[in-house]
């Protein structure tokens, strides 16, 4: 665990300059820097340290010389004034505005970028994670679990990945509420570059993009996997909605379970790959999540009464997500749904021929149509239709 770094008073606290500087000296991590400030004290004195001094550390000779000439200080500063003009601000350590939660992981990044409220990040939240390629049953249960969390006043925090991680920002902002991107690549580098909308509405909303890497690193693959442990360790819980057995999200979800975050799944249909992931946890303890309720009714009571009211934009149809359908339906569209498959699309032809000898095409057009205004059933490309969650 990181206590021993946690412990720095605030009165040997560096200035973001100094931070910086260690963040960016070559062959340092996280780990090293903290053996640093144990060493000596504070990260002030690190930087007073003569090279031999810092030889003795063990750390490797190109972070010595680094630190030793001021070239990290350097480096540190060409940072800072890049970050001022593209509008990101530097979060460090010892600010008051680094998340409490993500000082409890056993590596903590030293220093956040971030564009947007720097404050929503440190707000009590949920990570939603899940796979690249989620069936049509997955985008919806991510997007309507995170509108209806998001509504609560939870922050929603994701990756921005193609998939159930973009489903779920989407699902907050449709809520009007919070939510947070954890990318793998520089804050001024949106990545996959689709997603640059809702970028814009996330930051217009209140909410934030955030990383570890610096301004202008690119979407190298090794990076993600180590974002991995800030989506989860900033959260107060995570929620798998569907993953393959091999996949990023398992790495996320394990990075919760050592966290000490409690980790929610949403069950899957056993014959689909997604389904391996949630269903799995779930086996191994993790809380099965139908609804909005199920992860709230798991939250500290602290955490419940700090969270806002329901807002008035909650979800547009006032429902909730769920994997059951409750509500009262007229005959020809309770005929409609009896058909349809939350992962699987039904083509219109196969509606009409299911349908035939009992409505005419028109009563299934008009029934579409009135379940599509009322969010139960969504249409595709080609006419193709799926149930709505």
């Amino acid at each position: 665990m990181s206590e021993t770094m946690m412990a720095i008073p605030a009165s040997a606290a560096a200035p973001t300059l100094e931070w910086l500087a260690l963040s960016l000296t070559p062959g340092l991590g996280a780990t090293r820097v903290r053996r640093l400030v144990e060493r000596f004290g504070n990260v002030q004195e690190i930087f007073r340290a003569s090279l031999t001094e810092l030889e003795a550390t063990g750390i490797q000779s190109v972070s010595a010389q680094s630190l030793g000439t001021g070239r990290s200080l350097e480096l540190a500063q060409d940072e800072l004034a890049r970050a001022a003009s593209a509008g990101v601000r530097i979060v460090c350590l010892s600010d008051p505005l680094y998340p409490a939660q993500l000082k409890q992981i056993y590596d903590p990044p030293i220093v956040l970028y971030v564009r947007g409220d720097a404050e929503v990040i440190s707000k009590f939240g949920v990570a939603v994670v899940g796979t690249r390629h989620p069936t049509p049953y997955g985008t919806g249960m991510a997007e309507r679990l995170a509108c209806d969390l998001a509504a609560r006043g939870l922050v929603i925090f994701s990756g921005l990945a193609r998939g159930v991680d973009s489903a779920a920002h989407r699902g907050a902002i449709n809520a009007k509420g919070k939510t947070v991107g954890v990318f793998g690549t520089g804050v001024d580098e949106i990545y996959p570059r689709e997603n640059k909308r809702i970028v814009e509405q996330m930051l217009a909303l209140g909410g934030a993009v955030i990383s570890e890497f610096s301004l202008g690193s690119f979407a190298a693959p090794q990076n993600f996997p180590i974002r991995n442990r800030i989506i989860s360790g900033i959260s107060i819980g995570v929620l798998v909605v569907e993953a393959a057995e091999y996949s990023g999200t398992r790495i996320t979800s394990r990075c919760a379970l050592e966290q000490n975050r409690d980790v929610y799944a949403v069950p899957g249909n056993v014959t689909n790959k997604n389904a391996w992931g949630p269903n799995t946890l779930i086996k191994q303890g993790a809380k099965l999540v139908g609804t909005w309720e199920d992860i709230w009714e798991e939250l500290p009571p602290d955490v419940r009464l700090a969270l806002e009211p329901p807002s008035d934009g909650e979800s547009q149809d006032e429902g909730t997500a769920s994997l059951f359908n409750d509500d009262v339906l007229g005959p020809h569209e309770r005929k409609i749904l009896a058909i349809l498959k939350a992962d699987e699309s039904v083509q219109i032809d196969e509606i009409v021929e299911k349908l035939e000898p009992e409505l005419s095409s028109s009563e299934i057009f008009a029934a579409l149509f009135e379940l599509e205004l009322a969010g139960k059933v969504k249409q595709l490309p080609g006419k193709n239709f799926v149930k709505s969650f």
